[in-house]
Parts: C-alpha cells; structure tokens; sequence
C-alpha cells in the first residue's frame, strides 16, 4: 500500500479529449505509464471520449479496468468537438496542476514532467508546448500554422511560437478562472492572459511525433474558423468588462461623422441650394441612425456585463490563493 503524499506536493490531472483513436488507447496510456511512473507527485490520467463511433469507448474502459483506478474515463453523450470534450476533462480534474494534450500521440508524455516541473519551479500559471520540429505536412498544416500564431500572438499580445500545440500545462485555480466554449481551446493561452498577467506564461519547446494510427480531425477549413474566433477573442480580451466603450466609441464616430455631413447640407440650405434629393442628406441620416444604434447596443451590453458580474456568474478579477487539496483516493502514486 502506498504512503500518504506529503501535504505540500502538488497532485496533477492530465486531460486527454479522444474521438475515433481506438488504435492509439492501449499505447497511449502505456506511454503514460512509462514518462509518468517514477514522477515525484500523485498523478491522475482523465480520457474524455468525445462520442467516438468506433469502439474507442469500449477500449478506454478495458485499459482503464486493467491498468488502475488512476485512469479515469469520461463518456461524452455524442461528439461535442475538441473543447467541450476538454473542458469536461477540465471540470472533472482534481490536481493542482492540469495537463492537456491530444490522444494521437503525436504529443509525448515524456515532457509533462518537464513542463510541470517548470510550471512550479518558476511558479507560473500556464506553460504551453512548442512544437519546434514539427512533424507535419508542410503547406496544409505548418504554413497555415504559423500564419495563425502570428496572427494570434499580434493581435491579442501573448507571444507565444505555437498556439496550436495541445500540450499544456496549467495552475488549476488559474484555468477554473475561465470557460471554454466553441473551439476556443486554441486561444486558451489568451484567454489565460484575461485573468493573470502575460509574465506567468511560458513556452517550452516540446517533442512531437508524426500520426502512427487514425486520421486527423483538422483541416485547411479551420482557418477559417480560427479567423472568426480570433476576432471574438480580441473584442472579448479588451472590452469583456467595458463592452459600452467599444460599442460607444463607433456610435460616436458614426454620428459625428453624421453630423458633419448634414451640418454641411443645412449651410447649404440656408444659401439657398436645393438638398433634397442630395445622396449625402440620405447618408447623413442614416450614419446618425446607426450611431444611435450602436450606443443603444453599448449601453444594452454595459447592463448585460454588470447583471452577469453582479449575480455571482463571473468576476472581473480573480484573486490568487492556494488551491484546496484534492480526494486521497484514486491517485498514481510515487
């Protein structure tokens, strides 16, 4: 029987979402075995089925009753796609500190130990993987890869080499700060930066392997996704709580770009020209409607932000504190 963990070592959950990997399952959590056994602290592996058709399912749960009661599996009702799947791992998880990472294995977890040891040596909040050697298809995943991470790391000022890679280590009472919906989990680094501060994020340069078993879920489709989503991402990063200084400052604009126009028309007016059937007094109406409009939005979402705030369903801040120690049982023990 194994002895009680010291009550300062920290637990760890590894999240892993799987759909359609029934090849991968035995050598997946045999790999998990292997880079985790001899880790100093108390381990869990949670693989999140995300409706799988293939008889994944089936397979999860042999391994899970061969191996131990620290592998626990969790059954999605039908395919909710990759961040749902995750962030029911997520809220499942009891550790300290949450691993992610995808069940293809092309992300190794011999490096957990190494992301989670830097994660509490440098006491940070997230640190992500970085593909470096990435063994990928060149035009279809690694160009339009890194166009993404540019364009991401610019526009929501969390620098990071590789947004994409799955492989990340987190501070639980950090990650609980925040909810992922959509397919958001490639901004979960910038999501990150919404509740602590950029500094406590971390990349380290990971190992990454080509596909062996099953086919990949992406394609050259969701960058168009990832365009819609960014776009959400940075409104959300700089107004979430102040949605009315976005919304009010185009209103402004608008009308006072409205006001000119029908200023201009009425001293023409009084010069005695003729501005009734002028385009420009249609324009001009028009952008003062839309101002209005966007004002009426901005006020309406202002009420909409402190109604969630104040009815205890989010925060605007989140204070750092130690996070409660997990259940005894069920643990991966050193």
């Amino acid at each position: 029987m194994n002895a009680p963990a010291p009550l300062n070592l920290p637990t760890v959950s590894v999240v892993v979402p799987m759909y359609n990997e029934i090849d991968n399952v035995a050598p997946l959590v045999q790999r998990f075995e292997e880079a985790l056994g001899s880790a100093p602290w108390p381990w869990e592996l949670l693989l999140v089925d995300d409706g799988s058709t293939d008889g994944t399912t089936a397979r999860l749960r042999e391994v899970a009753r061969q191996t131990g009661d620290h592998i626990r599996v969790i059954e999605l009702a039908r395919n909710f796609k990759q961040t749902a799947a995750m962030q029911a791992g997520i809220d499942a998880a009891r550790g300290d500190v949450i691993v992610t990472l995808d069940g293809d294995l092309q992300n190794d977890p011999l490096d957990i130990p190494l992301l989670v040891e830097r994660l509490l040596r440098e006491d940070l909040d997230l640190v992500a993987g970085w593909r470096k050697d990435r063994k990928d298809g060149f035009w279809l995943r690694k160009v339009p890869s890194r166009i993404a991470n540019r364009l991401i790391a610019r526009l929501t000022g969390v620098r990071l080499n590789d947004y994409g890679c799955s492989l990340k280590a987190f501070r639980a009472s950090c990650l609980r700060q925040i909810r992922l919906y959509g397919e958001m989990h490639r901004f979960i680094p910038a999501w990150i930066a919404t509740v602590t501060h950029k500094d406590r994020i971390a990349e380290q340069a990971v190992r990454h392997h080509p596909r062996i078993h099953g086919e990949s879920k992406y394609g050259i489709s969701r960058t168009f996704r990832v365009i819609l989503d960014l776009l959400f991402m940075y409104f959300i990063m700089r107004f979430r709580a102040r949605p009315g200084h976005f919304f009010g400052l185009i209103g402004l604009g608008l009308m006072a770009l409205g006001s000119l126009i029908l200023g201009y028309l009425f001293v023409l007016k009084l010069m005695g020209e003729s501005i009734g059937s002028r385009p420009l007094l249609t324009l001009g109406f028009f952008l003062m409607v839309a101002g209005v409009q966007m004002l009426s939005t901005g006020i309406l979402a202002e009420v909409l932000v402190r109604v969630l705030f104040e009815s205890g369903g989010a925060q605007s801040y989140w204070v750092r504190d130690h996070a409660e120690r997990a259940p005894e049982a069920g643990w991966r023990r050193p």
